[in-house]
């Protein structure tokens, strides 16, 4: 019986370690994601809102808001998962604490009858006379043990008790402190929620100014989109220009896609490393920039005021500090050099993966140059009509797009 109540305790206390590691390895995802969110937060005010009412027209504010409030309701978002997170934790440990409660009452009154026991066996007759009456040598030793197992008996019951109230300290500690933070929580959910509110009725006012020309919006929508179209069709042909160029260099015959085969470059062994070197730090690349927040996402996204309007980006607009420099994501070495209209793009050709940093206005490297990760490669242009220096970024695979949010971390 009291070996099954030795491993109850046992598995009870395995138990609550376990849960505890999972509920802490939960919680530290969230709190991470959160200050992720809060650090965009900061960004976002820095990067898109230090011009603001000076140089903006309003749909760039639009814009910028829409931002903001996206980071704002994933911050709500967060913060609700932590705190019920902690909700369920909180309701955990007073379950923890009521069984352990019950179970340090038995564990009194099992070691208080034992002890009143003791105590009246005492009173009847001492130790000494309870071992000379025994009948001969080996009764006497039996009795000895007995009382020795009896003794060490009593301090395990103490120790028990002693174990299950520094528990029970513990968890009553953690229930208090887990109160706190969940508290803590809700305080800043109402901060960011009343803040949410009012950029919410700061964007209503401006999308209402918007709407009266409706038609002059979409067309800067289209504008932009048919820049975007152009600048890709000029990316896709310096590609293929490049492929055919090594190929040929290789002595390689070059595939056209009228064979409904992909272009794609013939690779060296070293060439082959390199790539495959690439590909393993899928997800786990640096950003372009030091310190950044995306304003232009990968792909097809719906427009914020005209849902009949589609914004598509090849890569991704990461809108940075003044003055910031373009970063290389991975070593590799600069392909190509590109004039555009007064700004630069540089790309780098890593294998058959080529990275491309656009919208610079001055560079640190030339085409042929050999570049390791992190190496600075241009001072990034800064918009003086809206005061905002934002980098356009792409990878592509041979010909093939790639979303670069899939290989930047935590992008």
């Amino acid at each position: 019986m009291k070996s099954i109540q030795f491993y109850s305790i046992l598995s009870f206390v395995l138990l609550l370690s376990f849960t505890s590691i999972a509920q802490t390895d939960k919680q530290k995802e969230l709190e991470e994601r959160r200050q992720s969110i809060l650090q965009e937060i900061t960004n976002i005010k820095s990067f898109l809102f230090k011009t603001r009412g000076e140089k903006k027209t309003v749909l760039t504010e639009v814009e910028d808001l829409s931002q903001q409030i996206r980071a704002r309701e994933n911050l709500i978002r967060v913060t609700n998962q932590q705190a019920n997170l902690l909700t369920r934790e909180i309701n955990n440990n007073q379950s923890k604490i009521e069984q352990l409660r019950d179970e340090l009452v038995e564990l009194k009154e099992d070691y208080g009858a034992m002890i009143r026991k003791s105590y009246k066996s005492k009173s009847q007759q001492s130790r000494v006379m309870f071992l000379l009456s025994s009948e001969d040598f080996l009764q006497a030793y039996k009795r000895l043990q007995y009382m020795k197992q009896y003794a060490k008996h009593r301090k395990k019951e103490g120790e028990k008790i002693k174990e299950k109230s520094a528990l029970l300290l513990i968890l009553n500690q953690d229930l208090i402190d887990q109160k706190k933070q969940k508290d803590k929580l809700i305080d800043e959910n109402r901060i960011a929620k009343r803040a949410l509110d009012k950029e919410k009725k700061e964007q209503e006012a401006l999308i209402a100014t918007l709407k009266k020309d409706e038609g002059n919006y979409a067309s800067q929508i289209n504008k932009k989109q048919k820049e975007a179209a152009a600048i890709e069709r000029e990316i896709d042909a310096i590609i293929k220009a490049a492929i055919a160029k090594a190929n040929k260099a290789a002595g390689v015959e070059t595939k056209t896609e009228a064979t409904k085969t992909k272009l794609a470059f013939a690779l060296t062994p070293e060439a082959k490393a390199l790539a495959s070197d690439f590909t393993k730090n899928k997800g786990k690349l640096p950003w372009p920039v030091e310190k950044g927040v995306v304003v232009g996402r990968y792909g097809n996204q719906p427009d914020p005021l005209l849902p009949n309007i589609t914004r598509s980006h090849s890569g991704v607009e990461i809108a940075t500090a003044a003055n910031e420099e373009a970063q290389a994501v991975f070593g590799g070495e600069v392909m190509r050099v590109q004039d555009l209209k007064g700004t630069k793009a540089v790309y780098i050709l890593h294998g058959n993966y080529i990275t491309i940093y656009s919208n610079l206005i001055s560079l640190n490297v030339k085409a042929g140059d050999k570049v390791v990760t992190k190496q600075k490669l241009g001072r990034i242009f800064e918009n003086p009509l809206t005061g905002k220096t934002i980098l356009k970024f792409y990878i592509y695979q041979n010909t093939s797009k790639m979303n670069p949010a899939d290989w930047l971390y935590r992008m």
